[in-house]
């Protein structure tokens, strides 16, 4: 059976586990605080970061979420999401990785940054111009997610894919940290409370930190 070394805030850990359930992998979860990580994860991972997934039985170790979702992907016929022509699957994977450069670095990541690690590992107050900065930068990215999905189904095209997947899990953990307005970005908002109901996602939404908790909607499945 697979482990996956994880943190629940970690927006790549959310990734793998939302593509591992929607395919039917079974899997254990193992909370690692990234900054508690100790020689024993370092040699499964060296550059100290999660998601990392383990199979002991079969001596199988891997990390990086892209890889880690490839290899699935290569190995596990259930639920393609890196799918369609050749075509479409390259506009998932620059999606993919437009999502997990721009999306984290402008939103995601000052947000844990300011109101997660700043409060739980360096005892500091969150600097309230980054966080505005990201709230605001937040909206230039739901808008192209809202163009995006006025003109398809799902955010790469035609089918459910993983871009979609990445930017659930992205937004998920700003949403989460309180860093999403949602007025005025109905494509996405809609398409995200769609995604908040699939069987693959409900775990995340239970899921809770031990000192910073979620803004109200963040469970709902309507909002």
């Amino acid at each position: 059976m697979w482990t996956v070394h994880q943190f629940p805030l970690c927006p790549f850990s959310r990734k793998v586990r939302i593509l591992l359930r929607e395919k039917g992998v079974p899997f254990a979860l193992n909370r690692l605080d990234p900054w508690k990580a100790d020689d024993d994860f370092l040699d499964m991972n060296h550059a100290g970061r999660v998601p990392v997934v383990e199979e002991t039985e079969k001596g199988i170790v891997l990390s990086d979420s892209t890889a880690i979702c490839e290899y699935f992907e290569e190995t596990v016929d259930k639920a393609p999401m890196i799918n369609g022509s050749a075509l479409n699957r390259a506009e998932i994977r620059r999606l993919v990785a437009l999502l997990e450069e721009n999306l984290f670095g402008d939103v995601t990541m000052p947000l844990l940054h300011e109101r997660m690690k700043k409060r739980l590992v360096l005892r500091e107050p969150p600097d309230s111009r980054i966080i505005r900065e990201a709230m605001k930068l937040a909206h230039a990215h739901l808008d192209y997610l809202d163009w995006l999905l006025d003109h398809r189904a799902w955010i790469a095209g035609p089918q459910m894919s993983l871009a979609d997947i990445t930017a659930a899990a992205q937004l998920s953990v700003a949403d989460y940290l309180g860093g999403i307005d949602w007025k005025d970005h109905g494509p996405t908002r809609d398409w995200y409370a769609a995604f908040k109901s699939r069987p693959s996602f409900g775990p995340l939404l239970s899921e809770r930190m031990d000192v910073i908790q979620p803004p109200a909607h963040y469970a709902q499945l309507d909002d």
